[in-house]
């Protein structure tokens, strides 16, 4: 049969195919090994209503060549005659895969994986010369396709078994890639392993092992060598399974010496089937919330690896999920790398991320020591999912949140902080800062507390911003207690505070001038008992968000800082006293204003000058 060219449209896309549609050249080998698949479904399937034709030992081999530069991938499926290499390899983006299975009676399940009839060319990617010599079943003439991209022939072949040859000459290598690697057993081994790990039929290689003698000694041979396992974990019945199966898959997998803290194995079967295997791990990987992260999921279609950190199907704020999804209704692009954004897939994140999140409110319900654990690790990324798109997420995420509290110290979530709030309670108390140490021990809390209110402890740099989006919770204002008026006072107490700010009115605008550059008011305060002072923000900006920024190199946020005065202090009395005398109290209010911002946990401006001030009023105490 003399030489046929492709079309001038099929070159064009044989070309796209071989170097633009496919972005990694690897994937030539899942190619191949998937329509080798298909070809051994489309023969089960026949020999279950045909009795002429057998499938016994079904199997897909590799060999390689180093020598000549030659990989050949064998397979016992269906075979194809003279007329299918013509139609299916003969026209580009014919597919005999696609064919078959719409013949297919509609009750009858096939497995079949090619789609679109383009996979077969990514050969082309790693090889100047493709042939292919095929058998079709229970037929007695063999053929042999062959093809260098400009055009191919088909001629008379000789073949024993029916079943298809397909035989790559690997290009030699360039400056900008190295084809050597595909003459590599272990490399294709890798593949293999990494892309078809779970085809259902074994894949064989001759792989070098060792054989050990009775001497001790020991000769290098080639062995025949399965080298996928066929049956992925998650299609398994879970019965089947134990914990430790699913355990040893996930470390194996993740690489990670931990357990998982959660195993989700589930089916879903609907306009969009999948199964799914998921883990929560028991602890945040070290590089979490870098750019070394690896986000999302594995993706897999009919047992046949996709794609790698498949963001598209799970949300970010449950980036910490880790496992594999596989799907027999994927829409996918014809190259399979590239998910087409459509419908399934949105139906499909939907489905996955419901499930994970009715798993977590079970965890919490029923599980809460486990779930707390979860929590401490991963909490914070619900928080930023909840603050994220301006609170797009806060109504799927909020119920799911938890808070160290001053009850106990223990974590509570909004729905139980609320459900115990005192009679007549209007608003969510929290306070912010760098530990539930340095908080407990802010002077704000202590009047609040003695009031018998409980206060949210919040330590994530998240938190603040978070309650700036989700605003309130069952109809509760979430309230700092270290900023604005905290309105805890009864009328009398109200009052009583007001006589006092009156009284001292003279000394408290001597101090707001000689700390004008420093806080825009000074005033007495009846959230202090302890303490002589403390610094609160007024109701935009507050302390702990000016430090979070300024660490964000953010110089330019700085908070409204009020000096608060505790009326009832010694201190203040002293203080009135000494400028009642016509002493100059600059010194002394200074020196206020830097134990307030101690205690508020800032900077002091100057430090050298605060230690100086204080040892010279110690000095003058001693005299």
């Amino acid at each position: 049969m003399a030489i046929k060219e492709f079309k001038t449209e099929s070159k064009r896309l044989l070309d796209m195919m071989a170097n633009s549609i496919y972005t990694n050249t690897d994937i030539f080998l899942r190619e191949l090994i998937s329509n080798a698949s298909d070809a051994l479904d489309k023969r089960h399937i026949l020999s279950l209503t045909d009795d002429r034709i057998s499938f016994d030992d079904p199997k897909i081999r590799i060999d390689i060549d180093k020598e000549n530069r030659i990989i050949t991938i064998s397979d016992n499926g269906i075979g194809m005659d003279k007329k299918e290499l013509e139609d299916n390899l003969g026209t580009i983006a014919r597919s005999g895969s696609f064919e078959f299975k719409k013949d297919l009676d509609e009750k009858q399940e096939a497995d079949i994986i090619g789609q679109f009839g383009v996979g077969f060319y990514s050969a082309f990617m790693v090889a100047d010369q493709v042939e292919v010599l095929s058998k079709k079943v229970n037929e007695d003439k063999a053929y042999l396709w062959h093809s260098d991209m400009n055009g191919y022939e088909i001629t008379s072949g000789e073949k024993e078994d029916a079943g298809t040859l397909i035989t790559l000459h690997i290009k030699k290598n360039t400056k900008e890639k190295k084809y050597d690697q595909y003459l590599d057993t272990m490399e294709i081994k890798n593949l293999v392993k990494r892309y078809s790990d779970f085809i259902r039929y074994p894949i064989q290689m001759m792989v070098e092992s060792y054989d050990y003698k009775e001497d001790g000694k020991s000769e290098k041979v080639n062995k025949l060598e399965t080298v996928n396992s066929m049956q992925p974990i998650w299609k398994k019945n879970k019965k089947d399974i134990k914990d430790e199966d699913y355990e040893n898959f996930y470390m194996q997998e993740y690489y990670d010496y931990s357990k998982p803290l959660k195993t989700i194995h589930y089916k879903v079967e609907g306009s969009t089937s999948y199964t799914a295997l998921l883990f929560i791990p028991s602890q945040r990987p070290f590089n979490f919330y870098t750019n070394d992260y690896k986000l999302g999921l594995k993706l897999y279609s009919r047992g046949v690896f996709i794609k790698d950190e498949a963001k598209e199907i799970v949300s970010d704020y449950f980036r910490f999920i880790r496992g594999v999804v596989d799907s027999d209704d994927l829409s996918l692009n014809i190259s399979r790398e590239i998910l087409q954004q459509d419908y399934q897939m949105n139906a499909l994140k939907k489905s996955v991320d419901k499930k994970i999140k009715s798993t977590l409110e079970k965890m919490l319900e029923k599980e809460r020591e486990e779930y707390e654990k979860f929590f401490d690790a991963f909490g914070s990324q619900l928080k930023y999912g909840c603050y994220d798109g301006f609170g797009a997420n806060k109504d799927v995420l909020i119920d799911l949140l938890m808070f160290k509290s001053t009850k106990e110290d223990k974590y509570v979530t909004l729905k139980e902080y609320v459900s115990r709030m005192k009679e007549g309670q209007n608003e969510i108390y929290y306070a912010a800062g760098e530990s539930v140490d340095k908080i407990r021990q802010l002077p704000q809390m202590e009047k609040v507390l003695d009031k018998g209110y409980e206060v949210l402890y919040f330590t994530d740099s998240v938190d603040e911003f978070l309650t700036s989006i989700i605003m309130e919770y069952d109809g509760k204002q979430f309230k700092s207690i270290l900023k604005g008026d905290l309105d805890l006072d009864s009328k009398e107490e109200k009052d009583e505070l007001e006589r006092k700010n009156e009284e001292s009115k003279d000394i408290l605008s001597k101090i707001k001038e000689i700390l004008k550059d420093k806080v825009s008011d000074v005033r007495l305060s009846s959230r202090l008992k302890t303490y002589p002072v403390c610094l609160v923000s007024d109701n935009n900006l507050s302390i702990e968000m000016e430090k979070i920024l300024r660490q964000m190199n953010q110089e330019g946020a700085k908070a409204n800082k009020i000096l608060e005065i505790n009326p009832d202090h010694e201190l203040f009395a002293v203080l009135k006293k000494l400028d009642e005398q016509g002493t100059d109290i600059s010194e002394y209010a200074s020196l206020l204003y830097d134990q307030a911002l101690l205690m508020a946990g800032l900077e002091l401006e100057d430090p050298a000058k605060y230690a100086l001030q204080v040892s010279e009023l110690m000095l003058k105490a001693l005299k």
